[in-house]
């Protein structure tokens, strides 16, 4: 617990402080962008929002702008902590709202707990924005605050903790009652819980077909019935007329469970008193009403809901509110009315039951989601979410009469969407997501490095890898200790010690059978053993482990050697290449060979290339390939360019399923409209080149290098291509994320050799 609480901890505070920054869109190095962006040149698109207020979305970032509005009162499960105390979870929510969605955000803490001073606050600054998300406001002003201002402000206004679990909960509420042979008009609902999510769920599910006479509500004081006194008006919604005292009784021939209360306050014996096939949404955090494993044990034909990420169907807020505001924002939307609201509820229903895209499984680790018990709800990876929830809630805007700037091309709209988000966020939670459902072993080499056993805690409290320690367990214990790494329990392997005899004698003869005629001694053969890099790659040679990750501080020569020797290339393959992800704004694109052919031939261009599509196909992004020199299709003839020309002549005739050209110089290769404006006839197509060969070493690493440091972009890498396992190497200096990324990488890369 306490490495958690230290890793959050650090994870706020180290670098620049906080989530979130703001990020200039405009031209600013020259003495003229600077009088373009304010005195002289700012005056004109303000005497045209004068003349005409509504230029203030044609001239400004208010279109694309929200505001994250809060007073601390009511902040996740802590309660009323104040505005300064709940800053950190509005950020938290900007930066969702950025990467699902790619609307900015300025958080607003307000000190003020009148309802009247916090609404006045808040549409006193409303002009800067485009929408407003209400957030951690306690019940039951909460709904006041929302009314007045969703009444007095003519852009989006939404307290997503009313509503953003009310809309989740709705889609798997309908598809659960279709998958259990039942209607939403029949089926008898208990709701455990009476604040602002509760009362928001069940007024979503009435307006969906539930009836009040079948809904039963209990708050800490019990069942909400017509003969209680001092009930809200909110809670006298649902006040129930039937003779039922506590939380049992309701439970009992009930058809459906929803918990927004606390946890571990359903029993076994509850679920088991439910109507045939029950529903059960558990949705307290981080412990549940009742745990999923109780409530699957309790009822084999129950349908089963929490707020989890380590469960199926999954209710999370991510899955509705970026996609709520940025359908409002992109036809101007006046309000986000109950039309709105609805239809994301539809089409997050009706995505669940469209076949999954191969990206989203392999994400999870799964052969295949199929709408099911067990699949009623979308995936919060899921990248489709974007284009079908966004559009939805626009066209309901429009048919409401509340689009200010209606959409007439759904389809052009659609590509829009996609575009705005890049595949870089996409591909690191993918590869992530899969290398958990299947954790590997892996061996880290240089553990005596702080950075090293920092990455492997990483891996393994995130349940990505199971870590082995190379070094000597004094150091590696006392870097531990120090920093509260919580690795005490993790295997360590002191190479040299009498401990490891047995393991140094069985590799040392491995690997004197395997290169006794290649110039080697037995003698040699043990020494070698004693050292990381040759015992830590003979230990994946003798499946003791999965991934070998070394280099950070070591010559890159000392970790691929090794690994030649004893791993060995795959079948059918001539050598070893090494390829960089550069994960950019514009997504990631792949670099190779950057790291091990000094200067390839024609056919080991042809060999790079087949080997960097196979890789980066195992991401499952379709390579579209450059082939890179300082020419363009022979405008400067060398044997340099040569080969590159004929490696691409090679790939078109024996591969010509696979998208590649050359050769072009860098620029025309990323640039598409001045490639298909000189070279139309280039089978790259319109379609972005999203991987880059280079006709040498020196090119390839000089480039890689340069976009990292000068781009601020971060390099994850050198991925070893072509050998039978995962042995893959740290660039020098790698940083803590670069690193787990690394691994991350070379669990899947182990799982497919598997």
């Amino acid at each position: 617990m306490e490495n958690i609480i230290n890793d959050a901890l650090d994870y706020h505070s180290k670098g620049r402080p906080g989530k979130i920054e703001v990020i200039p869109t405009k031209p600013k190095s020259s003495q003229r962008d600077l009088s373009m962006a304010y005195t002289p040149g700012v005056a004109e698109p303000c005497l045209k929002i004068a003349e005409n207020i509504e230029d203030v979305y044609k001239y400004t970032a208010k279109g694309n702008l929200v505001a994250v509005i809060s007073n601390g009162t009511a902040v996740l499960g802590l309660g009323n902590i104040g505005p300064e105390a709940g800053k950190p979870v509005m950020e938290g929510k900007g930066l969702l709202f950025k990467i699902f969605a790619d609307i900015d955000v300025f958080d607003i803490e307000v000190n003020e707990t009148d309802i009247d001073k916090f609404v006045a606050t808040v549409k006193a600054i409303s002009p800067t924005f485009g929408g407003i998300n209400l957030e951690d406001i306690k019940s039951p002003e909460c709904f006041e605050i929302e009314r007045r201002l969703k009444e007095d402000l003519h852009i989006p206004v939404m307290h997503d903790d009313q509503h953003g679990t009310a809309i989740i909960s709705s889609a798997a509420l309908l598809n659960a009652v279709e998958l259990s042979k039942k209607k939403l008009s029949d089926v008898k609902i208990v709701i455990n819980g009476a604040g602002a999510a509760a009362i928001s769920c069940t007024k979503l599910y009435v307006a969906l077909g539930a009836k009040y006479e079948n809904i039963v509500m209990l708050d800490s004081k019990g069942v909400i019935r017509a003969d209680r006194p001092d009930l809200s008006p909110e809670k006298k919604l649902f006040a129930t007329k039937r003779n039922i005292n506590n939380l049992v009784e309701a439970m009992k021939d009930s058809d459906v469970f929803v918990g927004l209360s606390k946890g571990n306050i359903v029993s076994k014996d509850m679920v088991k008193s439910m109507a045939k096939n029950p529903i059960v949404f558990a949705m307290a955090n981080p412990v549940s009403e009742i745990s999923y494993n109780d409530a699957k044990d309790a009822r084999k034909d129950i349908i089963m809901a929490t707020g989890r990420s380590d469960n199926p169907n999954q209710v999370n807020n991510v899955l509705g509110f970026p996609f709520i505001f940025r359908g409002a924002l992109d036809v101007r939307a006046t309000c986000i009315n109950e039309e709105m609201k609805l239809a994301a509820v539809k089409s997050l229903a009706a995505l669940a039951k469209e076949p999954v895209p191969e990206s989203v499984s392999l994400a999870y680790e799964t052969s295949n989601f199929v709408f099911g018990k067990d699949y009623i709800i979308p995936k919060p990876l899921d990248s489709r979410l974007i284009y079908h929830v966004a559009p939805a809630v626009a066209k309901a805007a429009m048919d409401s009469g509340v689009a200010l700037h209606p959409i007439t091309d759904w389809e052009t709209y659609k590509e829009q969407l996609k575009k705005r988000m890049g595949l870089d966020n996409e591909l690191i939670h993918k590869v992530s997501q899969k290398a958990k459902q299947n954790p590997k072993r892996v061996v880290f080499a240089d553990a005596e490095n702080y950075k090293i056993l920092k990455a492997a805690q990483e891996v393994h409290d995130e349940g990505i890898a199971i870590p082995i320690l190379l070094g000597e367990k004094e150091i590696i214990l006392k870097i531990i200790e120090e920093n509260n790494l919580g690795l005490e329990k993790v295997q360590i392997i002191e190479t040299k010690s009498k401990d490891e005899e047995a393991h140094r004698n069985e590799f040392a003869n491995a690997y004197f059978d395997n290169r006794k005629r290649k110039g080697c001694t037995l003698l040699e053969a043990q020494s070698l053993m004693r050292q990381h890099n040759y015992f830590g790659v003979m230990m994946v040679e003798k499946n003791l482990a999965d991934v070998f990750i070394s280099g950070l501080t070591r010559k890159y020569p000392a970790t691929i050697l090794p690994a030649l020797e004893i791993i060995g290339k795959q079948d059918g393959v001539r050598l070893v290449a090494g390829m960089y992800i550069m994960m950019t704004k514009k997504g990631p694109y792949f670099f190779a060979d950057t790291t091990v052919n000094i200067n390839p031939s024609v056919q080991d261009l042809v060999d790079i290339t087949l080997l960097t599509a196979n890789t980066v196909k195992q991401f499952n992004i379709t390579p579209r390939i450059a082939m890179l020199s300082y020419s363009n299709f022979g405008s400067t003839d060398n044997e340099e360019t040569k080969k590159v020309r004929d490696a691409v002549a090679i790939l078109h005739e024996q591969h010509p399923d696979i998208i590649v050209d050359g050769e072009f110089q860098a620029n025309f290769a990323l640039n598409n409209d001045i490639r298909n404006e000189l070279f139309p006839f280039s089978k790259l197509g319109k379609e972005n080149v999203n991987t880059l060969i280079f006709p040498n070493l020196s090119s390839g690493n000089i480039a890689y290098k340069l976009l990292q440091e000068m781009g601020n972009t971060e390099a994850i890498g050198p991925i070893l291509m072509g050998l039978k396992k995962s042995v893959h190497v740290l660039q020098l200096a790698s940083s803590v994320r670069e690193i787990v990324d690394m691994v991350t990488i070379a669990v899947v890369d182990a799982q497919k050799s598997k």
